[in-house]
């Protein structure tokens, strides 16, 4: 679909660029500013962006305190790039992340600046977990992702990225995901079992790597029942625990750990996308100070020292994590998130309510579907992306920032996309749900749940065409 702006911007990308670019083929306009969680294009028109760069943005675009703080920064002539020196950004950022994040939450950890991707924080992770265990293999989970670089995209599941069979991918073993099997089946007896027998031919791992909710795998969340085992299984086996906590992190789940409210204590944990705040690039493995055995520079980064990321991360934190108003807001609204997602669901025969906190979405059982609905989303103003095996689950990743009336209106937006493109399915066409994973590992909800919400917001929404994002 060619966008109704920026079709003559667009031949330089489509001559130049690398065929492996992807987003710009869903979402084909040319886009030029951005400011919470609005972006416009080159001929001023407006979307809601509800991808908000793959979970880099959970704050929205722009954010004017973080903006001016950088603006002071680069006028000042503050370092732009500083390697692993030591920066008076980096200390004002680790000061908050100690005293905002870490002691709050009686967590102790080293905080090594990798390169700055989730990639090459998994990366460091997985080197570091074999330099520690002098082992090799890592126990990974169906559906993962962690990353393309080969060390990470070994531990990712989806074949897609995977390459394969042109790549060798080896040190890894993959397990059942938590609800993979259907329900009443718990996977992590399966890997406690191998782990337990020694023909099982499950090598000891060095690590055993998770997402507590597996973001392109499909909005798969796990128990908490099962990560309390998994992190016992690690701790009994000898393994690090390691939680890539690249896109559930940040408050993207409700709580700025993902595993927060487990009661788990992971050996490492990595974060990237929105650690700077700001969308610039920034990525950091944490680690327990016992296993933190690294050499200087036995694994190094040149961009590792991001003294603009600095600068923005600092104030995030101070901005959203000094009290406890942040987190209770996106609590109420990732409540009405999955309110309004359950009336999506409910257009579609079979369709579920998959995820946790603000990184929720449908899984309305076909690849084709979703995308069909994604499509007529972007056309109708509001960009959202799809993800799962089959891509058949529309994922909403709304800046967490988003003010409840474009919350609601983007639903409104992809509630009647929903209806629309399902009206259209041939006649007898059944959606099933892509994975008994779906089914069996989440609680969508209920009707009466969804009823009461409709009470409460429904008479207040101002729903809109696509004209207009912002209700006079």
């Amino acid at each position: 679909m060619r966008g109704a702006a920026g079709a003559d911007e667009n031949l330089i990308f489509e001559r130049r660029e690398s065929a492996v670019r992807s987003y710009c083929r869903q979402f084909d306009s040319v886009f030029d500013t951005a400011e919470g969680s609005v972006v416009r294009d080159v001929a001023g028109r407006e979307y809601l962006d509800f991808v908000a760069g793959a979970g880099s943005l959970n704050y929205g675009h722009n954010d004017p305190d973080m903006r001016d703080a950088l603006i002071a920064h680069l006028e000042h002539h503050g370092m732009s790039h500083s390697l692993d020196l030591s920066s008076s950004t980096k200390s004002a950022f680790l000061t908050a992340f100690e005293s905002l994040v870490l002691l709050p939450r009686e967590l102790d950890y080293r905080v090594q600046f990798t390169g700055p991707t989730g990639a090459n924080a998994v990366e460091a992770a997985l080197k570091l977990a074999r330099k520690v265990t002098g082992r090799t293999n890592v126990v990974a989970f169906t559906n993962a992702f962690h990353g393309v670089s080969l060390g990470a995209l070994a531990a990712t599941g989806n074949r897609h990225h995977r390459v394969g069979p042109q790549l060798p991918l080896p040190g890894v073993t993959r397990m059942p995901y938590d609800g993979y099997q259907g329900a009443g089946i718990d996977t992590a007896d399966l890997l406690a079992r191998m782990l337990g027998d020694p023909s099982s031919g499950l090598d000891a791992p060095a690590a055993i790597l998770l997402e507590t909710v597996q973001g392109e795998g499909g909005l798969n969340v796990a128990s908490a029942g099962w990560l309390r085992r998994i992190a016992e299984l690690a701790r009994s086996s000898g393994a690090l625990l390691v939680v890539d906590d690249v896109q559930a992190g940040c408050g993207r789940t409700g709580t700025f750990f993902s595993f927060e409210p487990y009661g788990i204590a992971p050996d490492l944990v990595v974060l990237s996308k929105s650690i700077s705040g700001y969308g610039l690039p920034m990525a950091l493995l944490l680690i327990r100070p016992e296993y933190d055995v690294w050499q200087p520079g036995e694994h190094n980064g040149t961009f590792r020292g991001n003294g603009h990321a600095f600068v923005t991360a600092q104030v995030a934190l101070t901005k959203f994590w000094a009290g406890t108003d942040f987190t209770t807001d996106v609590a109420r609204r990732a409540d009405l998130l999955a309110i309004r997602l359950a009336e999506v669901a409910d257009a579609v025969p079979g369709a579920v309510v998959k995820g946790r906190g603000m990184m929720r979405g449908v899984d309305v059982g076909s690849g084709e579907l979703a995308s069909a609905i994604s499509r007529r989303c972007f056309a109708d103003g509001l960009m959202l992306e799809t993800a799962g095996p089959h891509d058949q689950v529309v994922k909403v990743l709304a800046p967490l920032t988003t003010p409840d009336e474009l919350l609601n209106h983007g639903l409104d937006i992809l509630l009647a996309a929903t209806r629309t493109v399902a009206a259209q399915q041939p006649v007898g066409s059944e959606q099933v749900v892509g994975s008994e994973q779906a089914v069996a590992a989440q609680q969508p909800v209920g009707s009466e749940q969804a009823g009461q919400a409709k009470q409460a917001v429904g008479s207040e929404r101002d729903v809109r065409g696509s004209s207009g994002l912002v209700p006079a």
